[in-house]
């Protein structure tokens, strides 16, 4: 790692100061498999707090072994009853038919390229390229992924950069262009920097 983090300090004067500012790289990353995914379907548009309390009472509910099978085997009233949206049942129900039914293959993905696993990701309800792009950077690890969807890097950039409005999709790409091949690192840092302890 220590080669991206001088790429990213040669190429980007602003990026070299943020990665100053919040030290060392610690991303933590998760197996990409279906238990992974089902957590991203859960945590979406909630507080980490909140979702981490709907995701412990689901994996309970199905004795610690989130699998396709255990998850269709639960009543939807019962999953909604564990503190899911309709919508979210519904997703993860969704995403669980696909895996048994073998549209989604999790021992697939890692040979695929990113382009290839957002497109099979998304064909599940309630996956968008958002949460596809949080799999490929935090389960399949992949180096050079740039959320552009994301509010928390749309708003990095903004502060970091100094811009008069949120940046769009082309105007972020333009920005990390330098970053390439390492994107994930640079937005990891760009969520860093969001928080108090590195403020800039």
């Amino acid at each position: 790692m220590k080669d991206a983090i001088l790429h990213l300090k040669r190429r980007d004067p602003v990026l070299s100061r943020i990665i100053d500012r919040v030290g060392e790289y610690r991303i933590q990353f998760r197996d990409p498999v279906f238990e992974t995914l089902v957590r991203s379907i859960v945590y979406q548009q909630l507080s980490g707090r909140v979702a981490s309390v709907i995701y412990g009472r689901l994996s309970q509910a199905v004795a610690g072994q989130v699998t396709p099978e255990s998850i269709l085997k639960l009543r939807p009233a019962r999953m909604r009853k564990l503190g899911l949206s309709t919508q979210k049942t519904a997703y993860i129900r969704d995403l669980a038919r696909h895996t048994r039914d073998g549209a989604v293959v999790f021992e697939e993905l890692p040979a695929l390229s990113d382009g290839e696993v957002i497109e099979r990701l998304t064909i599940v309800k309630g996956i968008g390229v958002w949460t596809a792009h949080m799999f490929l950077m935090f389960a399949l690890q992949r180096t050079d992924v740039l959320p552009t969807g994301d509010l928390g890097i749309r708003t990095a950039m903004r502060k970091a950069y100094g811009l008069p409005e949120m940046p769009q999709p082309a105007e972020m790409e333009q920005i990390a262009s330098p970053w390439r091949p390492y994107c994930t690192v640079a937005s990891w840092y760009l969520w860093r920097s969001l928080e108090s302890t590195a403020a800039i």
